[in-house]
């Protein structure tokens, strides 16, 4: 009898519920759609439980994981920003998930190249995709019309179309003084702000004509400036007309919603010099060190769930970010046909670049 009772006892335990804690930085529609994925992965299984947790935005969810690792109270599963991404890996507190994906060659290669290869460093599988998006440019496209302008196809354009937006009560840009911004009007220029072999970059040519031109917007009163933690006051500027134009994640779109528009609402790629490139942005899922195998089986388990095609397609829908697979484009066809402005993001990705994988660039970006 006390064997059969031992025996129930590990049969049980070896069959009861995983939980999996999952945190990330969506809110809004984004949020509540993750929401929605766990209690379907959750219905459709019983293995394992995910539980998804709002921990703020990227940099306060990369503060509340720095403080959780110290104390050993980090999730499973975490949605890691990737310029934060290679610090996880460089400090050794990812997964390495080469052999566990269970993938076969037709599904890699139903993956857009940029976005799979991103989650690889030092020849390993560290990062699942899920979340990616571009930089796009917002624009008032009713203002747009009435002074015969144009999106701006390379800096030269966009420089004159601020000018000739402006006036006395109105800017033509909105500078929101951030990394990834200024990023990409270095990568749109061809460079990089980081070396091939891994250091600063900021002196480089592309830089430099970066910053000279962002020195003549502000000296000839064609631009707002904004910090960061201004990103919101310049929602405000642009909803109420006092700029025209703004750089901005595709994601940020549905919080433009939630605000009344006088004006027709236009999105444009980011201006490019010929060769010249996007950065990506969004995040990578990460398993971070601590967790059961259960635990690792059971988040490989839900980010398959995530992958699946018309899943990719509700997420897309919800929150703007570009589909991560082909397959995912004829569940989005009424999607994009509905508003063409939804796509400028998502044609972007045929010349998008990932941001520097050095661990020590998350400390240069501030």
């Amino acid at each position: 009898m006390r064997k059969l009772f031992v025996l129930v006892f590990f049969f049980g335990a070896a069959l009861a519920q995983v939980e999996v804690p999952f945190w990330h930085a969506m809110d809004g529609p984004a949020g509540r759609q993750i929401e929605a994925f766990a209690q379907a992965f959750n219905a459709e299984q019983a293995e394992f439980r995910v539980v998804p947790r709002y921990v703020g935005d990227y940099r306060e969810a990369e503060t509340r994981l720095i403080a959780a690792l110290r104390t050993g109270t980090q999730p499973v599963l975490y949605q890691a920003e990737i310029a934060f991404f290679p610090r996880l890996v460089a400090e050794g507190r990812a997964v390495p998930l080469d052999g566990r994906l269970g993938l076969d060659r037709e599904t890699v290669e139903d993956f857009y190249p940029a976005v799979w290869a991103y989650g690889v460093m030092n020849g390993r599988r560290y990062g699942l995709p899920f979340n990616t998006s571009t930089p796009v440019l917002f624009f008032n496209a009713s203002a747009f019309r009435t002074k015969g302008v144009k999106a701006p196809r390379d800096w030269a354009a966009f420089e004159a179309a601020a000018k000739r937006l402006s006036d006395r009560r109105r800017k033509g840009y909105i500078a929101v003084l951030e990394s990834w911004t200024f990023e990409a009007m270095v990568t749109s220029r061809g460079g990089s702000l980081v070396t091939e072999d891994g250091r600063p970059n900021f002196d480089s040519k592309e830089a430099v004509e970066a910053l000279a031109m962002l020195h003549r917007m502000a000296r000839s009163r064609t631009l707002i400036p904004r910090r960061l933690a201004e990103a919101q006051f310049a929602l405000l500027d642009f909803v109420r007309t006092k700029g025209m134009m703004v750089f901005a994640s595709i994601a940020n779109w549905p919080a433009a919603e939630d605000y009344s528009f006088a004006f027709d609402l236009g999105v444009a790629p980011v201006p490019r010099e010929p060769g010249g490139k996007v950065p990506m942005g969004g995040a990578q899922l990460v398993v971070l060190k601590g967790a059961s195998e259960r635990q690792v089986a059971g988040a490989v388990a839900f980010w398959k769930f995530l992958m699946r095609p018309e899943n990719i397609a509700r997420w897309v829908e919800a929150s703007y970010y570009v589909p991560v697979r082909k397959s995912a484009l004829p569940h989005l066809e009424a999607f994009y046909a509905e508003n063409p402005y939804r796509k400028a993001a998502f044609e972007q990705l045929a010349y998008a670049v990932p941001r520097p994988r050095v661990p020590e660039f998350v400390v240069w970006r501030v």
